[in-house]
């Protein structure tokens, strides 16, 4: 059975990360240029949120705010749904299908990790069928 160590190990523990403080444009500027789905909201140096595609879709676009003038704390989601590195991908995907988000924080402790979204977790899976098919290839045709 995967864990979320396991993706860690592949993916890095890299997290893109923007202060609460600052305004949206930016925040979806960083998320642009690093080309990812979201963004961990920090104050004081710790996680307070998650800022994703979908609260800029819901909170600013469909709401009519303007994204120049709107602080990431006033529509980031928190708290935020997080996952240990020990927890399975199997418990990932359930946690991501109950509550309907694509990115999870990883937590050790009190320290942010990393961070596991879907196409993480599907790639993963990919990966295993894939090396189970050639495995049993191998079997069947030698």
């Amino acid at each position: 059975m995967k864990h979320v160590r396991d993706i860690l190990t592949i993916k890095g523990t890299s997290v893109d990360c923007v202060p609460g403080e600052e305004n949206v444009v930016t925040a979806a500027r960083l998320m642009n240029d690093q080309r990812i789905g979201a963004l961990v909201v920090t104050q004081d140096g710790r996680m307070v949120g998650i800022f994703t595609e979908r609260d800029i879709l819901m909170r600013i676009v469909a709401a009519g705010r303007d994204p120049n003038t709107t602080i990431i704390q006033d529509v980031m989601s928190a708290p935020c749904v997080i996952v240990s590195p020990e927890d399975s991908l199997a418990q990932c995907k359930a946690i991501m299908t109950q509550k309907r988000i694509r990115h999870l924080p990883v937590v050790a402790g009190d320290d942010l990790v990393g961070i596991v979204s879907t196409g993480d977790v599907l790639a993963s899976e990919n990966h295993e069928l894939e090396t189970t098919i050639n495995y049993l290839n191998e079997y069947i045709y030698g």
